[in-house]
């Protein structure tokens, strides 16, 4: 009988599973969205129980286009939307909303904390102090949500973030895995534990954490009532750096870009813990013993500003359409827009920056709109790039997500690189990475030289933009950006 992986890849707006054979081909795929909340200005939202829903009609989805039954998977990997966080009890019942990663509830927490603390957590966890973790989403769950405290001192209450409570309910299991964890800004990366130290700044009593292990291994197996059948679930990392073991960039300097919700970067820095002051120090995963550790640059908003085109101001009806109106000009004729709807991340770390758009004219038109909004994901891309540069050697980017169907999109990131840029022809980095992780450790594929040897490329996007276009174009942008830093402060909002 063919056996077959399982990939659950559950993101910000939707959950979805990816059945993969063992040359990486795409067998089937489900997936379903589910609602985003956001109960006030800055705050955002998911519903757990919507977000299981969700991916178990997923699962049922993908087994019933690929024609194979439950019995037929060996394994189930899992990634996940980072640091969102929820918190749920023994039953599995969430005890509050799952706080969404992009929620900036806590900004002011951690502004304060970080003037404090900064340098301890950033020595320790890799992190540059942000609301974006998880450590603050805890901290005020257990301030603000009634009786949570109490029932977390009594053993009652289980935190995790996505993957967690996916592996919890799927097989009882309390786990996760380093990527995962250090996500948190509670996860000491060098010592490879939670720290107690971090868990007392932010008041979070260690019984609620759970167990963290390697990126790939079996955590549990599938509780028969769910599929029929019981499937060791056994990957798990978060979902960029899922993207980047699925890129096959396995060798220290190999870096991708994953262009979704947001936008994120990753080098592999291979065995060796490397600082930045505006970047993020990572573990890319744990794999047979030993921990490979990884740059980032989070950058918040990309995918979601051209989500806003279509949903907010209602001037594109489908993503694909940017590129149409984007090749209608020869150039952004001066329109800058800066998508910092939730403050910016790397390389500027300004919670309070907020979306602008500059260079207006009397001529702007919705195809200028929608070429700023792809330049700006390219931009920001540069600046994440131009940071990690100053540490690693970068030869080429490897690129997936949605955005990347965008040719317009990729020729300009590779001009404003001056870098090439590679797109695979498996576009599902992400799924495909918890897909390896969660094979290898039942033995589905041999090793990472099987893995590299399934990764190709479908087009290679060669830098031909000029020198000083290149660099007039990008002072543009910074100039763009200075102007919309600080911006909630000025007003106050």
């Amino acid at each position: 009988m063919e056996r077959y992986i399982l990939s659950l890849d559950e993101g910000t707006t939707s959950a979805r599973a990816i059945i993969f054979d063992r040359e990486s081909n795409v067998l089937g795929i489900g997936q379903y969205e589910f609602p985003q909340h956001y109960p006030k200005p800055g705050w955002v939202e998911h519903d757990p129980e919507e977000i299981w829903e969700a991916q178990l009609r997923a699962i049922k989805t993908a087994l019933e286009k690929a024609k194979i039954e439950p019995s037929q998977i060996a394994a189930i990997g899992v990634t996940n939307q980072r640091e969102t966080t929820i918190v749920w009890d023994r039953s599995g019942k969430p005890l509050y909303n799952a706080i969404v990663w992009q929620c900036r509830r806590t900004a002011e927490m951690v502004e304060e904390i970080k003037r404090e603390y900064g340098d301890v957590i950033k020595e320790k966890t890799g992190l540059v102090p942000d609301a974006y973790f998880s450590a603050s989403k805890i901290r005020w769950l257990l301030d603000n949500v009634p009786g949570l405290r109490e029932k977390a001192e009594r053993g009652e209450v289980l935190f995790g973030t996505v993957d967690t409570f996916l592996i919890y309910r799927l097989t009882g299991e309390h786990v996760t895995d380093y990527s995962n964890a250090s996500r948190t800004m509670l996860f000491n990366i060098k010592k490879l534990d939670w720290d107690d130290e971090l868990l007392e700044i932010f008041g979070i009593p260690d019984g609620i954490l759970p167990e963290v292990r390697e990126s790939s291994e079996v955590y549990g197996y599938t509780k028969r009532e769910l599929l029929g059948t019981e499937i060791p679930v056994s990957g798990d990392a978060g979902d960029q750096q899922a993207a980047l073991f699925g890129q096959a960039a396995f060798e220290a300097g190999m870096v991708k870009a994953t262009y979704g919700t947001g936008s994120f970067i990753l080098a592999n820095t291979g065995k060796t813990v490397r600082y930045s002051d505006n970047l993020l120090t990572t573990i890319a995963w744990g794999l047979k013993g030993k921990v490979t550790y990884a740059l980032e640059g989070s950058v918040f908003i990309t995918g979601a500003a051209v989500q806003w085109l279509r949903d907010g101001i209602r001037i594109i009806e489908s993503a694909p359409e940017t590129e149409e109106l984007a090749r209608k000009l020869e150039s952004n004729e001066g329109l800058y827009f800066v998508p910092a709807f939730v403050g910016l991340g790397a390389p500027y770390w300004d919670q309070f920056a907020r979306g602008l758009i500059i260079g207006i004219t009397r001529g702007t038109g919705r195809e200028h709109l929608a070429r700023a909004t792809l330049e700006a994901i390219a931009y920001l891309t540069r600046d994440v790039i131009e940071e990690m540069e100053k540490l690693v050697g970068i030869k080429e980017l490897r690129v997936d997500g949605g955005a990347t169907a965008n040719d317009f999109l990729m020729e300009f990131q590779a001009d404003i690189l001056n870098r090439r840029v590679v797109r695979p022809v498996v576009k599902e980095t992400t799924a495909l990475g918890a897909a390896y992780l969660a094979g290898l450790a039942v033995d589905y594929w041999e090793g990472l030289e099987e893995i590299e040897s399934l990764w190709k490329a479908e087009r290679v996007f060669e830098p031909k933009m000029d020198g000083e276009t290149r660099e007039r174009l990008y002072r543009g942008w910074k100039e763009a950006v200075k102007r919309a830093m600080g911006w909630a402060k000025v007003v106050g909002a």
